[in-house]
């Protein structure tokens, strides 16, 4: 059994700048990404949807997460709490304070490896 291992120094990576009030940092192997988002206060993640399963870490601060086709399903979700978001529901999130999000992805998400990810560099 031959093992390839990898780790990383986040810090060793910038961060990455998108739309106003958005920056993040992630890696990924073949079934999970995981993702540093930090969000400035009132800052709106627009509606969005994808096939990973999501598991939302709230390090710092507060993020109000919409869900559903007609995002009615609300959580405010505060620092030490998870939020999961199932695969393929529809979902948009608001910075209620500063915030860094800790998330992890399953399997990883090919928008954001291919730089698809227009809602989120305000395209």
């Amino acid at each position: 059994m031959t093992t390839k291992g990898r780790r990383v120094r986040w810090e060793d990576s910038p961060r990455e700048n998108l739309m106003a009030g958005v920056q993040r940092r992630f890696l990924h192997g073949e079934k999970a990404m995981l993702a540093q988002i930090w969000l400035k206060k009132g800052t709106i993640v627009p509606r969005h949807v994808h096939p990973a399963e999501q598991l939302s870490f709230i390090v710092e601060g507060a993020l109000r997460l919409r869900l559903g086709d007609d995002l009615s399903e609300i959580h405010e979700v505060r620092a030490g709490e998870v939020l999961v978001i199932p695969a393929n529901v529809p979902h948009e999130a608001t910075a209620l304070d500063d915030t860094y999000d800790l998330d992890v992805f399953s399997p990883p998400r090919e928008d954001w490896i291919k730089g698809q990810d227009a809602y989120l560099r305000g395209r």
